[in-house]
C-alpha cells in the first residue's frame, strides 16, 4: 500500500473515531430539561435498589460499578462515578433507562418492562450510591 493511501485511511479512521466519541459523550438536551418528579425518599431509594438488583445488576454489577461485557456487548459502565457519557442529569439518566442508548442499543430500552415511577426510583437509587468527590 502506498504511503498516501495509508495516510488517507488513517486520517479517515481518526475522524470517524473522534466523531463517534463526540456523539457518545453527549447527552440528550431535551431529556436534560426533565425534572425528577419522584422525591428521593428512603422508600424510593429502597424500591430503586430492588429494581436495580433485579433488572440492571446482570450488566452493571450488583454494586453498579460496571460489568465485564462479553463477545457481543461491551463492558457496562460504572454508574457510581462522576463520568456519565450519555448525560448525567436525572432526566438524561431516566431517558437512557427508558429508551436505551442509541445508536447501538448496548443499553437496551426498559420502557416495556418498567413503569416511569420505577425508573425514577432507580435514578434516585443511583444518586444515593454515587461516589462522593
Amino acid at each position: 500500500m502506498n504511503r498516501r493511501l495509508f495516510c488517507t485511511i488513517v486520517a479517515g479512521l481518526m475522524l470517524a473515531v473522534l466523531g463517534r466519541i463526540v456523539v457518545v459523550a453527549q447527552g440528550n438536551p431535551e431529556a436534560a430539561k426533565v425534572k425528577n418528579p419522584v422525591a428521593s425518599t428512603p422508600e424510593s431509594v429502597t424500591a430503586g435498589k430492588q429494581i436495580f438488583q433485579k433488572t440492571c445488576s446482570p450488566c452493571h454489577g450488583i454494586t453498579a460499578e460496571g460489568g465485564p461485557g462479553n463477545d457481543l456487548i461491551p463492558p457496562a459502565p460504572d454508574l457510581t462515578d462522576d463520568q456519565w457519557d450519555h448525560g448525567s442529569t436525572d432526566g438524561e439518566v431516566f431517558d437512557n433507562i427508558k429508551n436505551g442508548v442509541q445508536p447501538d442499543l448496548n443499553m437496551i430500552p426498559w420502557k416495556d418492562q418498567l413503569k416511569d415511577p420505577d425508573i425514577w426510583n432507580v435514578v434516585n437509587y443511583l444518586r444515593s450510591i454515587a461516589k462522593k468527590k
